[in-house]
């Protein structure tokens, strides 16, 4: 059997089908094929799992036009595929498993796109949010996939847990002890920024407490401004950052996340990256439904301020205030991170306000 799987395009939705992408290969086994299509970005992010056979990109904003939706369309037709699993819940990815020859094409319904598929698994009701690991598994089932656990995975290899240890290394000569990793990136727009000033004062508030603490500030390619404001702002050999590394991989990233202690994330990427290693988290909820989110609920704290406008989920604050990112507090993340640093009896939570 041959079996398709078109994976979402967001880093952390990628990381939220690894149970399925488990569970299919675990039920199959050698009896499937499986052809992951995806961004090359995703591709990097679930190496070493193997869990895929083969890859078909796809990419229908990229830069190369292989990658876009035709190129994409060609390829899984010269090799059809008994089962496609749509899991983007988008019409586009609908029409693509239509136009690659999908003998059965699996997915929820929505958009419009019940047409293209041979088997839809249930619709989608607003008023019924369902986690991306469990919507996920249910196609799964649908295909024959007995329920599994839906703890997100990931893996690295020892070039890449190599480097990592290189870097920290470089980065802090004079202190070994735990490392905390601070994000606030995302693509998505920067509504669910928490910002620099904050961010530099959670690494000073953590440093003044946590005895040889190692504060790495996170970012891509695209955010080093942003990462180096911070470690200058924080002005402490406890805190450090990416901005001045000159290559930033995400196998990289992935293997300074397998060594973190503790991550400090906004809503983006690098918090489904730190799940995927078990690493504790406190996650920092703005405009984004926490329900839509939630890759390790049992290792993560989520912090919100509960306002009437909150969730928009939106890339801009429509109201320009940005109040349900401005209004959550140094101290109250910082006692959530140290607690992490310092298990007590109490297991995560949301914490609203």
């Amino acid at each position: 059997m041959h079996i398709a799987v078109i994976l979402p395009r967001w880093v952390g939705d990628a990381v939220m089908a690894t149970p399925l992408l488990r569970a299919v290969k675990s039920h199959f086994g050698d009896g499937a094929r499986i052809t992951g299509v995806m961004r090359p970005v995703v591709a990097d992010l679930l190496a070493g799992t193997g869990w895929i056979d083969a890859h078909v990109f796809y990419d229908r904003h990229g830069r190369h036009p292989a990658h876009h939706f035709g190129g994409a369309a060609r390829a899984l037709r010269l090799d059809r595929a008994d089962v496609t699993l749509v899991l983007p819940n988008s019409l586009s990815s609908a029409a693509l498993a239509w136009a690659g020859g999908g003998r059965r094409r699996i997915g929820h319904a929505g958009h419009r796109r019940r047409w293209l598929l041979t088997d839809v698994v249930r619709p989608v009701r607003e008023e019924a949010i369902v986690p991306p690991p469990v919507a996920f598994m249910e196609l799964a089932a649908a295909i024959g996939v007995p329920a599994g656990p839906l703890d997100v995975e990931l893996a690295t290899d020892s070039d890449q847990r190599a480097r990592a240890d290189e870097l920290l290394a470089g980065l802090f000569p004079d202190r070994s002890g735990p490392l905390v990793i601070l994000n606030d990136n995302s693509s998505n727009g920067t509504a669910r920024s928490w910002g620099v000033d904050n961010h530099a004062a959670l690494s000073r508030w953590l440093a003044d407490r946590e005895p040889g603490v190692r504060v790495l500030v996170h970012c891509g390619p695209a955010d080093r401004e942003q990462a180096r404001a911070i470690v200058a702002r924080a002005a402490t050999p406890a805190v450090r950052g990416l901005g001045d590394v000159a290559e930033l991989p995400l196998g990289l990233s992935k293997a300074l996340y397998e060594r973190a202690d503790v991550s400090v994330s906004s809503d983006s990427g690098p918090r489904h990256i730190a799940a995927g290693f078990r690493v504790p988290s406190v996650a920092l909820l703005g405009p984004t439904d926490p329900r839509i989110g939630r890759s390790d609920p049992e290792r993560c704290v989520e912090i919100r301020r509960d306002l009437a406008c909150s969730p928009c989920d939106r890339g801009e604050c429509p109201l320009r205030h940005h109040d349900c990112m401005r209004l959550i507090g140094v101290e109250e993340v910082g006692a959530a991170a140290l607690g992490m640093l310092r298990p007590s009896t109490s297991g995560p939570a949301m914490r609203t306000g």
